[in-house]
């Protein structure tokens, strides 16, 4: 009854939903914040590009001071008295060099113009807030340092207006003051720049170039500078030039109204929401990038493992064979338990092919579980006395094993899925890392049957170079965390030890391995015991699949956690491999979404030819190591082409399936079972010859 009742807490749970709308908002915000930030650093539209003069400015401008207004049409000019000096600095706040230059002009009781960016101003609002602080007039250089000429319609007129934002929320101020990015003299306010300027003198704004280079301090000048060192070294040498009078801003020096004046109480709010709004797409871009640059690196270094221990698995590989100097042959009779529901479509393949095995003493138990169609039928109509039929009622995969262990005569356990079809020889080369008196549990090798289409590629392709190059590591490291349950070799004195297979999880096979490993067993892979098994052939089936998987492995972590405190092969395979799966399967999933995010961003306003690089370089990674696992497992290499397109569809819904995990769990939400729809294809691919030139024959 307890079982029954534990059963029916699954299948009566659902699944929360509210993470899928927080993950719907979460990613379109972090895109959005993502998009401005690269839209206003980056340029999508080439606004750094200064076209050529076609044009002079008029000749009004060009005789006339560095201080441009238009009125009516009319060109206005004006510049600052002799021996008076008017600093203007551009393109800040700078956080290195602007509180070096406010310190001198402190210093020397001096005021400037600043003419900032609107997007350094929101990223360093302190600097702008000290700047007015300290009496310094305030202009604008757009928002990105744009070329006004060279920008779009729509891009002028954000430039102006999101400055203007920027220093409301900064400052409280608004200016009138503007300095065109890539301007110096008047001469050179010309072409497509002077539209820009009258664009903008229509607007209200004053116009502020700088005097020629050759025009003396003694005449009245107004100088232009940077916010970086040499900047900083000539503001030095001219602040003790003894020819100068007064240092003066250019409103004051030119005799015009001041520049600035406070912001509205609405243009300090959205000021203030674009300074947020800032600040959060460049923490987010710098967090980002460390964050992609740590789990590259993780991935790399994972691949590089990856390929390092499977090729020290192959060197080790004839210390554990039958025919070792201290390792006997096993011949022991075996016995093989067939957990079936609903197995109708596969179960006699599975039987025949148990049967077909060139390890005669077997003795077949199929556990029927409550099967509502022909399951226990067909295995009852099998003619042979090796064959045992159980039928119980419906009570879960963990319960009908415990069953048919109770029933086993057999110190060899062999469990296997029925939708499963075995190789001859893999139940005999299954059982013979069991010579070994230290080892409990025998992982086999279990193959895509059904991959003739592109989602069984993918999954073919994720069974060999995810699941398997995986085992061959945790063998070496002595932390395999699952004996899959398709095919899985046991000392039956080690499972009644640990007391059968636990219900506590829906991960029934990985709760007991590690379970297996607590009790002070080791766990061992048989890569040449083969087993062909049906994948799920469509994306919802294989999403229910792999979030039970997922879900049950999150539950066996969480009841095993105390391995890693522990000594022996409990606290190797806790720190080893609870460490592994933790990393790997769940916090960098987890990153997942934001990463891609990131990855788009990055193509769209980084470069896309740096974007593909660094993919295209990835991705040869991925295929070099999956292409040495499928040498491994004796598959043809030609399934790879299929590998890139995994990437854009298999992928996105493996950390998806992770995310519904986590959540889940961390909810603690009871997941239902979930069955997939059998079509009897596991023994769609057997027939083609797998090899191991490597492996010797038994």
């Amino acid at each position: 009854m307890k079982r029954r009742s534990h059963r029916r807490r699954h299948a009566q749970s659902r699944d929360p939903r509210g993470h899928w709308l927080l993950l719907m908002l979460v990613l379109p915000l972090a895109f959005g914040a993502l998009f401005f930030e690269g839209w206003t650093t980056h340029e999508v539209d080439a606004a750094k590009t200064r076209r050529d003069c076609t044009t002079p400015v008029p000749r009004a401008v060009d005789k006339g001071g560095p201080v441009v207004r238009l009125d009516g049409g009319k060109v206005k000019s004006a510049g600052v008295p002799a021996r008076n000096v008017a600093l203007t600095y551009d393109g800040g706040p700078d956080p290195v060099w602007t509180p070096r230059l406010l310190d001198l002009l402190h210093k020397h009781h001096v005021k400037a113009t600043f003419f900032l960016q609107g997007a350094k101003a929101a990223q360093h609002p302190d600097l702008v807030r000290r700047i007015q602080a300290e009496g310094h007039e305030i202009g604008s250089n757009t928002y990105t340092g744009a070329v006004m000429g060279s920008a779009s319609d729509v891009r002028a007129r954000l430039e102006l207006s999101m400055t203007q934002s920027a220093l409301a929320g900064t400052a409280g101020i608004h200016t009138d003051l503007l300095r065109l990015p890539q301007t110096t003299a008047v001469d050179t306010m010309c072409g497509p720049e002077w539209k820009a300027a009258q664009r903008a003198a229509a607007d209200g704004y004053t116009l502020v170039a700088a005097d020629r280079w050759f025009r003396k301090p003694s005449q009245g000048v107004i100088r232009q500078f940077g916010q970086n060192d040499v900047a900083y070294h000539d503001s030095e040498k001219l602040l003790n030039n003894p020819r100068v009078e007064k240092f003066t801003t250019v409103t004051w020096g030119a005799g015009l109204p001041a520049a600035d004046t406070p912001a509205t109480a609405p243009e300090r709010w959205l000021g203030t929401a674009l300074v947020w709004i800032k600040q959060l797409g460049h923490a987010f871009v710098n967090g980002m990038t460390w964050v992609l640059g740590i789990a590259g690196t993780l991935g790399v270094l994972r691949l590089a493992s990856l390929l390092f221990f499977a090729r020290a698995h192959v060197r080790r590989l004839g210390r554990i064979r039958p025919g070792s100097p201290w390792l006997r042959e096993i011949t022991d009779p075996v016995t093989v338990l067939v957990p079936a529901y609903n197995e109708s479509a596969g179960i006699a393949s599975t039987v025949s092919s148990l049967l077909a095995s060139t390890h005669r003493q077997l003795q077949i138990i199929v556990i029927d579980d409550g099967s509502t169609d022909e399951t226990a039928d067909i295995a009852e109509a099998i003619d042979d006395p090796r064959v045992e039929v159980i039928r119980q009622p419906n009570s879960g995969k963990a319960a009908a094993l415990n069953t048919g262990l109770a029933h086993a005569r057999c110190d060899i356990v062999v469990m296997v899925d029925a939708d499963t079809v075995f190789e001859s020889d893999a139940i005999y080369r299954l059982v013979q890392p069991l010579a070994h008196p230290a080892v409990g549990a025998v992982s086999g090798n279990t193959k895509v049957g059904n991959r003739r289409r592109l989602l069984g590629r993918w999954q073919h392709l994720e069974y060999v170079f995810g699941f398997n190059l995986d085992r061959r590591m945790f063998e070496v490291l002595e932390c395999m965390p699952t004996v899959p349950g398709a095919i899985g070799a046991f000392r039956r004195d080690a499972l009644m030890g640990v007391g059968g297979v636990s219900e506590d999880t829906l991960a029934e096979d990985t709760d007991l391995t590690m379970a297996l490993w607590q009790a002070g067993w080791r766990v061992v892979y048989e890569e040449s015991a083969i087993a062909w098994t049906e994948v799920p052939t469509s994306l919802s089936q294989l999403w229910r699949q792999r979030y039970r998987w997922c879900y049950g492995t999150l539950q066996a972590m969480w009841k095993h956690r105390r391995a890693v405190i522990e000594v022996g092969p409990a606290g190797r395979f806790g720190r080893r491999g609870l460490s592994y799966l933790t990393l790997f399967q769940v916090a960098l999933p987890l990153l997942a979404p934001i990463v891609d995010v990131f990855a788009l961003y990055g193509a769209l306003f980084r470069g896309p030819v740096l974007s593909a690089g660094v993919w295209i370089g990835f991705l040869a990674l991925q295929l070099a190591c999956a292409g040495y696992a499928l040498k491994l497992d004796g598959e043809p290499v030609r399934e790879l082409w299929a590998m890139p397109l995994q990437l854009f569809v298999y992928r996105q819904l493996m950390y998806l399936v992770v995310i519904q995990s986590v959540v889940a769990f961390l909810l603690g939400t009871r997941l239902k079972w979930q069955r997939m729809q059998r079509s009897g294809t596991a023994a769609q691919h057997i027939g083609q010859p797998v090899t191991y030139e490597s492996l010797p024959s038994p």
